[in-house]
Parts: C-alpha cells; structure tokens; sequence
C-alpha cells in the first residue's frame, strides 16, 4: 500500500472516530423529550400503594427548567462576549497609526519633533516641574510651568537641553513633582506615543497595543486619541 492509501486511511479512520464520539455525545446529553420519557416512566412504574408526591415532580421540573436556562443564559452571555470582543478588535485596529496618550515615564523624542505629555493634577500646584533624563539617568532639562490649576497640564519638550544643545532623536525619561508645603510630590505622567501595532488577546487577554517607544499597553488604559 502506498503512502497516499495509508494517508487517506487514517483520514477516513480519524472521521469515522469523531462521528462515533458525536454521537456518542449526544446520546449522553438529556434533552427535553428525553425528560419527558423518564418523568412518564417513573409514573408508570411507580408503586400505586406508595404514589410519588405532586411536590416531587414539581421539583424535577423545576430542576430541569433551571439546568435549561442556565445553559441557554450561558450560550447567550457567549455569544455576547464574542461579538463585543470582535467590535472592540475592529477599534483598536483603527488605531494603528494614530497617537494615543497613556500613563507612562517613558517617551520618545523623535527627529526634529517634540515629546508630548500631561499631568493630572488633583488639586492646583504652586509650583509644577516636568525632569527629562537620559537613559543613563542624567538630567538633560527641567520644564519649570510654574503655578497650575487643578486638571490637564500639557507639556511640550522640542529637544533643547538645560545647555542649549539639541538632544538626540531617541527615548527618555520623563517625571514630575510638585511643590508642597512639605516638600515635594511625585505626579503620574502620560505620555503621547503612536500605535505601530494591535495584538487581540487570547484566552480571555484584553488588546494591547503596541506603541512607537517599544512600550505595550492595555487598550483599557488608553486616556485619549489624538
């Protein structure tokens, strides 16, 4: 026998497997009408001196229209994750391309543009500093904005360090603080970046996107679009 036959063998064995334990499958399963017979047989057989209460077959019923809803329920909260993972997929490809704004330290200078972020501030600040290091940890520029109300604070960094040189095109670290009675305070940035890529999830994952300054980020935390 060829090695064409042999193949061709084990495909038909493997179908004729898998329709034996379909059935088989669905011989196990109690459906609706296979209640019904059981239920007729249990009053046909039950002894007349010593009837089954009313109460009990209620109780069955009630059972099997419980075990039927769930499942139904079940099959319809499926079908319902799955078409909102399939939309929620198709807007976040939409991203690609465009920049978002998420929580992060780090961002990118890119040549001849600007690095882009926000500060949230819980309440107004007297005196609010955005630090810019490089990646070996050396403060290249402080953005001093001065007194800022409670919100969005924007800040734009072209490049130009403390020196007055012009930074290189690459990715740095970004902080902020605040000036309390205290001392100061360290504040959550977030930071501008564009999305290069989308990756759907599996069992159960969110999406991440996949940003220009090698960062991956839940699409849950995505502030805004620009």
């Amino acid at each position: 026998m060829t090695n064409v036959d042999n193949n061709l063998t084990s495909a038909l064995s493997g179908l004729a497997l898998g329709e034996q334990q379909t059935k088989k499958k669905a011989q196990d399963e109690l459906g609706q009408s296979e209640f019904l017979e059981l239920m007729i047989a249990q009053l046909n057989n039950q002894d007349p001196m010593k009837p089954m209460e009313n109460g009990d077959f209620i109780a069955q019923m009630a059972q099997f229209s419980t075990v039927t809803g769930l499942t139904e329920l079940q099959a319809s909260f499926d079908g319902l994750a799955a078409s909102l993972q399939s939309n929620q997929a198709l807007q976040a490809s939409s991203l690609v391309g465009r920049t978002v704004l998420v929580p992060s330290g780090v961002g990118t200078l890119p040549q001849g543009g600007t690095l882009s972020g926000v500060v949230d501030l819980d309440s107004s600040s007297s005196d609010l500093t955005i630090t810019i290091q490089d990646a070996s940890g050396q403060v290249i520029r402080r953005l001093e904005l001065g007194p800022q109300q409670t919100g969005d604070v924007y800040f734009n960094w072209d490049g130009i360090t403390d020196s007055g040189a012009q930074a290189q095109a690459g990715r740095y670290f970004i902080s902020a603080e605040t000036r309390t009675e205290g001392g100061t305070e360290a504040l959550e940035t977030l930071v501008s970046s564009a999305v290069d890529s989308v990756i759907l999830g599996q069992g159960g994952q969110g999406i991440r996107l996949n940003l220009a300054d090698g960062n991956s980020v839940d699409l849950s935390s995505v502030r805004s679009i620009q």
